[in-house]
């Protein structure tokens, strides 16, 4: 069962220096923004952080970029007419990125949930993308290996969640948080409201409870 936190600050403690976190959302569509803002506030630097974006304006995500506790950023798009805080530490050189394909990094977290060891995608194939990565030919197409993505922390929102973690999202704020929650040691989530064992419908529900440790509703 899931641990019901009062605050965020009691939901992201512990998070350790050097954490690699993995931090859901599509743009601010899902983003945990009081736990981004909760981990800002509890200090751990250090980080790697797995996500979509790299931050949009000054909130969430960027703020957490601002504050200098970021080390190396995942993510599929680095750069839109807002990420200006990501762009300004990468151009200084005081951040490192990996760019991964947006189907990759979700398939890449997904494999880390499932259990999968590694698996070969023709996406990125002779691009600067694949430099250093083994290449299989598959059925005459060029196919690149890739490894999964594990986190030690996943920062994931949600719409509802019941007392013993089961989750439902909204619309497209369900985006990476379901494989991210697979793919984590420990899965921490920001919902709207934690509703009484029963009240979800089971038909509904992406993420299984025995996913998830901690909730808070903020």
């Amino acid at each position: 069962m899931a641990v019901i936190c009062d605050t965020a600050a009691e939901a992201v403690r512990g998070v350790e220096d050097g954490s690699t976190v993995l931090v859901g959302g599509f743009g601010l569509a899902g983003m945990p923004v009081a736990l981004v803002d909760a981990l800002i506030e509890q200090g751990a630097a250090d980080l790697t952080v797995v996500s979509n974006n790299a931050g949009n304006g000054d909130t969430g995500l960027a703020a957490l970029l601002a504050a200098g506790r970021v080390r190396k950023v995942v993510c599929s798009f680095p750069r839109q007419a807002d990420s200006w805080v990501f762009e300004g530490l990468h151009r200084a050189g005081k951040i490192e990125l990996e760019l991964v394909p947006q189907g990759n990094l979700a398939e890449r977290m997904r494999a880390a949930g499932a259990g999968i060891g590694a698996f070969y995608c023709p996406t990125g194939a002779g691009t600067l993308l694949a430099e250093g990565k083994e290449t299989r030919e598959i059925d005459g197409r060029t196919h690149v290996l890739e490894y999964p993505i594990r986190g030690d922390v996943a920062l994931i929102g949600a719409h509802r969640a019941d007392r013993m973690g089961n989750l439902v999202y909204r619309k497209t704020a369900r985006n990476f948080g379901p494989v991210m929650a697979t793919a984590a040691a420990t899965t921490i989530v920001q919902v709207a409201e934690v509703v009484d064992p029963g009240t979800l419908d089971p038909e509904s529900v992406v993420t299984p409870g025995i996913f998830v440790d901690r909730v808070v509703a903020a």
